[in-house]
């Protein structure tokens, strides 16, 4: 058995077929035409553009519109001005051939975005290995590999699947993924998730282990694999796959259901989306609203920041795509920690406790107040809610809504609508925000709980540190005890309390978050039903009889042990 990270949940079961990449043989060579060479660069710049468009328009059959912007996202990067000139400087002032002046000018990007405390950020070193690889091809006249003619059954393996790559898959004949790289929150893991492909990442030498037409089971949900398994565990892992396929299929009977316990507590179950065209998948979902837009998604990929105009027009789409449901969209959360060159931000030795966030919109009123026009404007559209988040006192908050007001009167002055009684929370995610919660919801019109960096936070522990992963986790003992804390300081004023991050869609911890009182569920689009369902297995009463014992208990481990002992399925 070969142990990985399961990030796309489901049983695979097929027969392996290795993808991998030509060598990208060249020599890097003194050249004595420069405006020749760029010539050539341009020419394959604009053959990476024909073709990625084509693999954009494959990938939204295939993947959805949200997958497809990865690639989009790749045709903006290898048009970004800082990009390209960084490659034509290299070939005018050190005279050197374009192919070693795409490797080197994009290494040097990648390890920029590499060297970022945040995974979105660092996802984008990966995105420009996958630019630069392709570009070479096209420089050196190398076909890409072509997945699309794999036969039905097949396992995938490969060092890394691509973005590049995947927009030719075709998920009716693929049973699985298998890679030596990638996690959880990589573009791999998410275009498996968005085609429903059971995908175990980050197994070692997967590659030269396995060959063509072995055999391979993997669980995408644990991370496990086996190769050329015994009879007696491929039996049992079809059997496996039988009972997920047929839970999954039982979930259809939640949609249109209310989102409610046993007997009948009813919560709201929303979801999280990071750009308009996300919003769709929140319907056919049965979402209930959106409870997080991440704004800074709209930032990125891009060489300046989007204008009021280009704001409006997504949030609008979004709040007319939910039709009158709750849009709880966040205010710009950027800052040191992510990489936006034309922001001109300074490198901040830990940038978590940094210039971000609110910190840094409420310093940069030309940033911050066009996004604040733009919701203003789109919430004449639909039922707009916007969340300040990083909030560690009550005077950011408040300086907030003293903005707004002035806004508001612009706005009146124009003649433009907008929603005058708009509400405005705070995104709990700090432990000053949970010290100060009974002050905070005294001046807030909701709180939504974001648990992983309050998590981090809370604990003084990064997740992306293995040697301190042990302690990010929201059973822990002080993470359980914040999170009841402001739930409790918001029902005690009135306000709604919304969770928006993953512990929010953990089966384990959903009856504990309800006896809290937590009264919004903000999941992803792919979690509702699931999460609908274990709100339908427990009563409030046996909920906050599990709570009390859970609150009883003095350590992370004890804590999950309880909660895996007492789950329901």
């Amino acid at each position: 058995m070969y142990k990985g990270i399961g990030a796309s949940a489901g049983i695979g079961i097929g027969k392996v077929v290795v993808i991998k990449e030509k060598s990208l043989d060249y020599k890097k060579e003194t050249i004595t035409d420069a405006e020749a060479e760029k010539k050539r660069l341009s020419e394959a710049i604009e053959v990476f553009i024909d073709k990625t468009t084509k693999m954009v328009e494959a990938m939204k059959v295939t993947a959805g519109e949200q997958e497809s912007e990865i690639l989009e996202g790749h045709i903006l990067m290898i048009q970004d001005p800082a990009i390209k000139e960084q490659i034509d400087a290299k070939i005018d002032d050190e005279k050197i051939n374009a192919e070693a002046a795409v490797e080197e000018a994009c290494d040097f990007f990648a390890q920029i975005f590499a060297m970022a405390e945040d995974e979105l950020t660092q996802q984008r070193a990966s995105d420009l290995g996958d630019i630069k690889t392709r570009l070479i091809k096209i420089l050196l006249g190398i076909e890409e590999v072509d997945i699309s003619a794999v036969p039905e059954g097949t396992v995938l393996v490969a060092e890394d699947l691509t973005p590049s790559m995947t927009a030719g898959i075709n998920p009716a004949n693929v049973e699985g993924v298998l890679t030596e790289i990638g996690g959880k929150t990589s573009h791999s893991a998410i275009i498996c998730r968005s085609m429903e492909i059971p995908a175990v990442l980050s197994v070692e030498n997967i590659v030269s282990i396995v060959k063509d037409g072995d055999v391979v089971v993997l669980d995408g949900a644990t991370g496990e694999a086996y190769v050329n398994p015994e009879d007696s565990v491929l039996e049992d892992y079809k059997a496996k796959k039988a009972a997920y396929l047929e839970e999954k299929a039982a979930l259809s009977k939640f949609i249109g259901q209310a989102s409610q316990t046993a007997d009948g507590h009813v919560v709201e179950l929303v979801a999280n989306i990071g750009g308009p065209d996300e919003a769709a998948k929140v319907v056919e979902c049965d979402g209930e609203g959106v409870g997080l837009f991440r704004t800074e998604f709209l930032f990125m990929d891009r060489d300046s920041v989007p204008t009021e105009e280009e704001q409006f027009k997504a949030y609008k789409t979004v709040a007319e795509t939910l039709e009158g449901k709750p849009v709880i969209i966040r205010t710009l959360d950027i800052g040191g920690d992510k990489a936006l060159p034309y922001l001109g931000l300074e490198t901040e030795e830990n940038p978590f406790l940094g210039f971000r966030a609110v910190r840094f919109c409420l310093k940069r009123p030309d940033i911050y107040r066009p996004q604040l026009r733009a919701l203003l404007r789109a919430s004449a559209f639909g039922k707009i809610r916007i969340m300040v988040p990083l909030v560690t006192c009550v005077d950011e908050l408040r300086a907030v809504k003293a903005l707004l007001e002035e806004i508001k009167g612009e706005l009146d002055a124009e003649g433009i609508a907008y929603n005058k009684d708009v509400e405005v929370g705070v995104m709990m995610e700090t432990a000053a925000a949970s010290l100060i919660a009974d002050i905070l919801a005294k001046e807030a019109d909701f709180f939504s709980i974001g648990t992983n960096d309050l998590t981090g936070y809370t604990m003084a522990a990064d997740r992306g540190n293995s040697d301190v992963a042990y302690l990010y986790s929201a059973y822990n003992p002080a993470v359980l005890r914040s999170i009841k804390n402001i739930i409790g300081a918001a029902n005690a004023e009135g306000i709604m309390a919304g969770m928006c991050g993953e512990a929010a869609s953990d089966p384990l911890l959903v009856p504990v978050l309800l006896a809290f009182g937590l009264n919004e569920f903000s999941v992803s689009a792919t979690a509702i039903l699931a999460t609908r369902k274990v709100m339908s297995l427990w009563t409030m009463d046996e909920a906050k009889a599990l709570a009390e014992e859970v609150m009883q208990l003095t350590t992370e481990a004890e804590v999950k042990a309880l909660l895996e002992e007492r789950s329901r399925s």
